[in-house]
Formats: structure tokens, sequence, C-alpha cells
């Protein structure tokens, strides 16, 4: 079994890396769960999971020209897979995007969930690959009206390629906001159901900061348990491996963005 989720926001700063690691951790409690960051412009992925160092990263695999093995970008970290990517501009000029379908082909028969960090804006090819290639989108939110407008951009580009809506996770809320009215206002327009509300942290800063996922560095934070609560929410469908990666290396990328 296989499923493909793409991990989008429609915009930066809602947590979208450490909710992306945060629901790797919790589903591979129960599944074997790769996680790629997908975010070839903008990675920083390696660095939530102690992978600054990592001497092969998804880069190498989208260089036409480049010596590099699937095998050897993928990490064994937290309990999961781990394919970073690197943070190089001469490196990201370099890749090939079209690249990406048969690599995460290659990881689809070998796991049960991918879990696609993909960029934040949908502005270039590589950005809207990601989207395009997974079965279902999981959107993360700030309950705001223009976070939801982003997100809504990002779930009528998915179904334009097929992609439906796992559901959303509203990330980041601090006490004062009206979330309540916002997540009723997000379940009349996105698919899914909200699978989470995880409050701002300290933790997941701190986190960061000491290069481990949210749930590895503060396991039992109000927000980690939130993530958990968001994991058991988002059930994996189940789908044959050489199917699905039939199907992305039979994606058409677009043309125009």
């Amino acid at each position: 079994m296989v499923e493909a989720f793409a991990v989008a926001s429609g915009k930066g700063g809602t947590g979208k890396t450490t909710s992306t690691l945060a629901l790797g951790m919790a589903l591979a409690e129960t599944h074997d769960v790769t996680v790629v960051d997908a975010d070839t412009g903008m990675a920083n992925l390696l660095f939530h999971t102690g992978l600054d160092e990592a001497t092969t990263t998804l880069h190498d695999l989208l260089i036409a020209d480049a010596d590099a093995d699937v095998s050897d970008a993928v990490y064994e970290r937290f309990g999961m897979k781990v394919v970073p990517c690197g943070t190089s501009l001469a490196a990201f000029r370099e890749a090939d995007p079209e690249r990406l379908r048969d690599v995460v082909a290659t990881l689809a028969a070998d796991t049960d969930v991918l879990l696609l960090d993909s960029p934040a804006a949908l502005g270039s090819k590589s950005a809207v690959l990601p989207i395009a290639l997974a079965d279902r989108t999981v959107i993360v939110l700030q309950p705001t009206v223009p976070a939801l407008s982003d997100g809504l951009k990002v779930q009528e580009y998915a179904r334009s390629y097929g992609t439906s809506t796992a559901g959303t996770l509203f990330n980041r809320v601090r006490d004062d906001e009206a979330v309540d009215r916002v997540v009723d206002q997000a379940e009349e327009y996105f698919g899914g159901e909200t699978l989470g509300v995880v409050p701002e942290s300290e933790a997941a800063r701190a986190a960061r900061r000491a290069g481990e996922p949210l749930l590895a560095h503060a396991p039992d934070s109000p927000a980690s348990q939130a993530f958990r609560e968001a994991a058991r929410r988002l059930e994996v469908r189940e789908g044959e491996s050489e199917a699905v990666a039939a199907r992305f290396q039979s994606a058409v990328i677009p043309d125009e963005v």
C-alpha cells in the first residue's frame, strides 16, 4: 500500500515543514513513512532533522549528469525515511524538476506513506509538481482570512490535476484568535475535514534550533499532542505501489503556472 500526500500552504510562515515532520513521525508509529523535501528552491527540512551536512540530497537526484542513486539521498531519522533537499542556488538552477517524477516513483515502491513538503507558493514548475503528483493534499493554514484565501488557491490548483484535499490543519494558533469562527468558515470551502488545531509553541522553535522534529524534541507538548490527533484523523488509503509509481512517471508538468 502507498499513498502520497502533498503538505502545502500557499504562503510561508505557517509551519509547513514542522507540520510535515510531525505528521510523519505520528504516522510512522503504524506505517512506513517517507518524507521528501520537495521545496527545491527554499529547502529547510534538512535543518529540522539534523541533516544540514548530508552528502547527497534531492538536488543531486534532479541534476541530469549527477552520479547518484535514489537510495543515496534517503536517511533513516526519527523512525522515518527522510529525503532532504540542498540549499545551493547553483544546484537549484541545474536541477530538472521533471526528474522528481521518477524519484518519487522509486520511493513509492518501498513505503506506505509519502509526505511531500511542498513549496509555499505556486510560482514555478518545481513548485506545483508535488501537488500534481500527490493523491491528496493536506493544507496547512493559520486562522486568518488571507491564509484561507491562499489555501483555497492551492486547493483549486490541486483539484485541476485530480488531487483531492485530505483536510486542513490549523497551525500556530494563538489563544486570542477567533479560531472557531475561522474553522467553521474553512469547512464550508475546503474538502476533507479539519484535521487539527495546533497551538503556537515555543517548543517548535526550540526543536528547529536543536535540529529535531517537534515530536522528538518535545513529545508531550500540547502542539505535539495536537499533531498526533491530526495524524489519527488522516486515514491512509491503500494503493498499489506499481500503479502509483506508473502515475508519477506519467504525470504531466504544466508549461505555465
